[in-house]
């Protein structure tokens, strides 16, 4: 069946301009996430011969132990089997034993999503839109499915956005009526992982190549769609598992109360920058000769540890202010270690021979005596403005007063779902029955925070909910000057609660108040004004809307109906209009392959 209901004329014009569109969603998800190069193999088969090809496969698997994907082992016999290959297909079916990885202990029934017989794309909501002077930014929000959206989004977006965040449904609460009596089923758990399937390989094209994406996820489903994010983003990008807080408490039951979930991190950049936060400074109370530069330091950490894997090359003396010190200072034990007893895990010293070399001729090591013993050991030097680089024999300087994140940072009830719910309640008086466990805000701003994100870059939040990521954006700006913008992506349910959708009683209302500091209707009748000034900007709401196949008024294609300034494009002729929207569509568009209507 024709995606298009149109003319011969129109045919013509279309097969002039040599647009393509794809057959299906599935046939996207294999163009995406098929290996590039034994299709390419695959094509150029026909015109090249067979030794070319032999050279183009191994070339391919050379690139892949580069890139710590194929052991070289793998490698050389996959090599001697594909030059032993008769036939130009038995050298590429080797060739595919090292582009395919088993998904180990990972499965689930993918289920297709659907495509109607209509163009989807974003119309401009004028009411819900709101436009104020002297401001500098445009943030976006956007009601409707998140798949439409996220594939308009390509279109402008394409490797542009700097993070995403999202927190998808993943409790019973969440998931209908269907997740209540079938949970432990797993169908429920397909729906899941069908849903945020195509939905993240679609986000993966937006990220930039130092981009970064978050996604909180509770326990029972963790491990599920680690595996599913492994697999789409490649389980070389993971970046951080992140325990969090849900609540401070619970009732009182005869269960282990589940208190916490889990946020993922995955980047293309491993060489990402992190922010630090301040750190309990009354331990630096030490002054050397280099304290004006260094600052003052803390004796924490000894050089010799037990607890440390044992390696000869780690353990040996230290000529040190006239003594020799050994790890452990026991000589007996040091000379049994070096006659092969010891234990997996034995005294060595925390650093290498030159690494310490090193630290004693820049006065990073120091002796310290023991006040009970009298005897005296060995310690490193804490510096507050300074510390020895991770692998290097030099002087790393770093912000004063400043320490790492940890993974466990975000256990602190700041970050709880309790006070996302206080941060709602300053902006509506019913929100717990309005919308339930909202995300704070001083969470996605820590995010923000810690990966030290662009302060011109896009933050996109395609689960977007209460809205708590626009929120956060925007309080981020006021705080450092940035000019972060957002993009919401939501659906408008309806409930009992929300007879209106989400959207229209929570998201966009929540938007409106921190913004402008008044609702729709001018008043200000709501806690969060009379303690905060308002936080500015723009914002342009979008509803997903789709123009029918068959579309056909006051001789007017269905292209006409769609407003491409919307897409940051200028208005077109209709051939080029033709042309734009069969490019930047081609996800919901079939393949015009039936030529028997022309």
């Amino acid at each position: 069946m024709m995606f298009f209901y149109l003319s011969k004329e129109w045919f013509a014009k279309i097969y002039s301009l040599k647009t393509k569109c794809y057959l299906n969603y599935r046939n996207t998800v294999r163009h995406v996430l098929c290996n590039q190069s034994i299709n390419q193999s695959i094509n150029q088969s026909i015109n090249s011969n067979l030794e070319d090809i032999k050279a183009s496969l191994i070339s391919d698997l050379k690139t892949r132990v580069e890139d710590r994907i194929l052991e070289p082992e793998n490698l050389k016999l996959l090599s001697k089997l594909i030059n032993q290959a008769e036939t130009i297909q038995e050298a590429i079916e080797i060739a595919k034993l090292g582009t395919s990885y088993k998904r180990t202990g990972f499965h689930f029934d993918q289920k297709i999503e659907k495509l109607g017989d209509t163009i989807k794309y974003f119309k401009k909501n004028e009411k819900l839109s709101f436009t104020q002077k002297e401001a500098k930014n445009t943030h976006k929000l956007i009601i409707g499915d998140n798949f439409d959206a996220l594939q308009n989004l390509l279109i402008s977006y394409k490797n542009k956005i700097d993070v995403i965040y999202i927190a998808p449904p993943y409790g019973k609460d969440d998931m209908g009526e269907f997740a209540v009596t079938n949970y432990n089923n797993a169908i429920t758990r397909d729906n899941l992982l069908s849903m945020l399937y195509p939905r993240l390989v679609l986000a993966k094209r937006l990220l930039s190549d130092e981009g970064v994406i978050f996604v909180s996820i509770d326990e029972r489903n963790h491990a599920y769609v680690k595996a599913l994010m492994d697999e789409i983003f490649e389980e070389r990008n993971f970046l951080l598992d992140i325990p969090r807080l849900i609540k401070k408490g619970g009732k009182s039951t005869q269960t282990i109360q589940k208190n916490h979930d889990y946020i993922l991190a995955y980047t293309f950049d491993q060489e990402i920058i992190f922010s630090q936060i301040e750190k309990d400074i009354s331990s630096y109370k030490y002054e050397d000769e280099y304290v004006r530069e260094r600052g003052k330091f803390s004796l924490s950490q000894t050089l010799d540890y037990s607890s440390l894997q044992y390696s000869p090359n780690m353990d040996f003396k230290i000529e040190f202010n006239g003594k020799t010190y050994i790890p452990g200072s026991d000589i007996r034990k040091f000379e049994e270690r070096h006659n092969g007893r010891h234990g997996i895990t034995d005294w060595v010293w925390r650093w290498s021979k030159s690494a310490v070399e090193w630290g004693i001729k820049n006065g990073f090591i120091v002796e310290k005596e023991n006040s009970k013993t009298h005897t005296f050991r060995l310690y490193t030097k804490t510096y507050l403005n300074c510390r020895k680089a991770k692998n290097k024999n030099e002087i790393e300087f770093i912000k004063p007063g400043m320490k790492p994140y940890s993974t466990i940072y975000y256990l602190d009830n700041t970050f709880s779902n309790d006070q996302g719910k206080k941060n709602l309640d300053l902006i509506f008086k019913n929100s717990s029955s309005l919308f339930k466990n909202p995300k704070p805000v001083n969470l996605i701003k820590q995010l923000l925070k810690m990966i030290e994100m662009d302060p011109e870059g896009t933050v996109l939040d395609f689960f977007a909910g209460s809205g708590t990521t626009g929120q956060a954006v925007l309080e981020l700006n006021k705080e450092d000057g940035g000019n972060r913008k957002f993009i919401l992506c939501t659906s408008n349910e309806k409930t009992d609660t929300n007879p209106n959708g989400v959207v229209y009683d929570v998201t966009s209302k929540r938007l409106k108040r921190v913004m402008t500091g008044c609702c729709y209707d001018g008043s200000n009748d709501f806690k969060w004004i009379k303690d905060n000034s308002p936080l500015g900007d723009n914002l342009d709401v979008y509803e997903i809307s789709e123009v029918s196949n068959s579309e056909q008024r006051s001789g007017k294609t269905p292209f006409d109906v769609i407003d491409e300034t919307l897409y940051d494009q200028p208005r077109l002729l209709p051939e080029e209009k033709i042309e734009w929207v069969c490019k930047n569509f081609e996800h919901t568009q079939k393949y015009l392959e039936d030529t028997k209507n022309k």
